[in-house]
């Protein structure tokens, strides 16, 4: 059944908003990059897509986009196997049941919630078994690290003290890719001294793995903080794609 309209036309008027948004993040982008100093280094944006429809998805491609995220398994899969053609990397940014990983590795590029070793366990097993059925490419993998004193934190995360085993574990899984640390500020802080943390946490672990020098941080309300130390991926939603979608 073919569409109602072309949604990537250009005087579609969702597309008009989405470049106008898109284009005022780049700029905080760039500008941020060069004010850290960061000048030919600009972080990976990462569209986060969660509860806006495959058409949105359809429009940020046309616009460019070739990463976006998701943070629920049975809407990323869906989107993942509507929007094959496409050809964008799908990065999993929200926490993760065990038991999702088979589903996840069928459609990830990247997980970036990789908090405990029963999940990293659970996803060497699974992308063992889709490398061997379909030959798809390893799954780069983040180390959530919990940014607040409060172990009940809901913005979830492995403690500082257990990233270098969780580390060490991914490191030595076939299949699977340490791509570095991803936080989450915590709510009411002040991102600059979150992030500065996370960017002592990266720089250990740097030590014993070099090639982990991915930091997902950074999101709508504190990218240029996220920027400022030394951000590779920024997951950006709302300013994006605006408020969510109401439910129907």
């Amino acid at each position: 059944m073919s569409e109602r309209h072309d949604v990537t036309a250009p005087n579609d008027p969702r597309l008009i908003e989405l470049r106008e948004r898109l284009g005022i993040v780049r700029t905080r982008i760039a500008a941020a990059t060069e004010a850290a100093g960061r000048q030919g280094n600009l972080p990976e944006l990462i569209v986060v897509t969660k509860f806006h429809p495959a058409d949105d998805v359809r429009r940020l491609a046309a616009l460019g986009v070739a990463d976006v995220g998701e943070n629920r398994d049975q809407e990323a899969s869906d989107k993942a196997a509507r929007l094959s053609a496409l050809g964008l990397r799908w990065h999993f940014v929200g926490q993760l049941q065990s038991n999702k990983a088979k589903s996840v590795v069928r459609y990830a590029h990247a997980i970036h919630s990789v908090d405990r070793p029963q999940l990293a366990s659970a996803l060497a097993r699974s992308i063992a078994t889709e490398q061997e059925s379909t030959g798809r490419g390893p799954l780069e993998c983040f180390i959530q690290v919990s940014l607040d004193d409060d172990a009940g934190s809901h913005r979830g995360g492995a403690s500082r003290l257990d990233v270098p085993a969780l580390a060490d574990q991914l490191a030595g899984s076939p299949g699977l890719v340490l791509a570095g640390l991803m936080a989450v500020a915590p709510l009411g802080s002040d991102p600059d001294a979150a992030f500065g943390r996370l960017a002592e946490i990266s720089a250990r672990l740097l030590e014993d793995h070099p090639s982990a020098s991915g930091i997902s941080a950074g999101m709508s309300q504190d990218l240029e903080a996220a920027v400022r130390a030394g951000a590779t991926h920024l997951r950006i939603g709302s300013d994006i794609l605006g408020s969510r979608p109401a439910l129907r």
